[in-house]
């Protein structure tokens, strides 16, 4: 069955520029600038008035609508982090041997690196490069916390999974070994 024509509605607050050119979107705010390539989806962008974009979609497979509420919510999280930016915090969690973690700023590329050191007793030292726009540091009150900072909602999330991914525990039960790095909260850098 299609659909004859779908549409999906985002306000865009005060302070923010929204500026759509052949599918790539580009978000400038107080805290940045930000642009996400939307190419690949078959949507059109109507500007019906100042504030307000509109996705649509004609004669669109069920799959297809679906898009449509995707579009919306990409292009939402960019005005959110040129707004309020987004924070991840993640535990180290051991039982046995503490976790060793330095954070360093390379700087030839500019981008954090994470180094983790001691992970279960393990010799070897693992290192993640953080995407470009995220800003890492160990929590100033809490005891074994990282705190993981950006404006790219997709950066910031794809950091700390890169962190918890490579604290996977091979060849144990991981019902036993639980030790590891773990995303504990999720929410913005200014909070409302």
């Amino acid at each position: 069955m299609k659909y004859i024509h779908s549409s999906e509605s985002l306000t865009i607050p005060e302070g923010v520029k929204v500026h759509i050119k052949t599918r790539t979107v580009t978000v400038e705010g107080p805290r940045g600038k930000l642009t996400k390539n939307l190419g690949h989806l078959a949507v059109t962008f109507t500007h019906p008035a100042q504030n307000i974009i509109n996705v649509e979609l004609h004669h669109g497979s069920r799959k297809s609508v679906a898009t449509l509420r995707t579009v919306r919510t990409l292009i939402n999280n960019l005005i959110i982090g040129v707004t309020k930016g987004f924070k991840y915090k993640m535990r180290y969690v051991y039982a046995h041997f503490p976790i060793n973690v330095n954070i360093e700023k390379n700087k030839e590329t500019d981008l954090y690196e994470v180094e983790i050191r001691n992970f279960i007793g393990e010799k070897i030292v693992r290192r993640v490069t953080m995407h470009p726009g995220v800003t890492v540091e160990t929590s100033k009150n809490v005891k074994d916390e990282l705190q993981l900072t950006g404006n790219s909602l997709e950066n910031v999330s794809q950091s700390a999974a890169d962190i918890q991914q490579i604290c996977r525990v091979r060849n144990k039960d991981i019902r036993k070994f639980l030790d590891g790095l773990y995303v504990s909260e999720r929410g913005n850098i200014i909070e409302d």
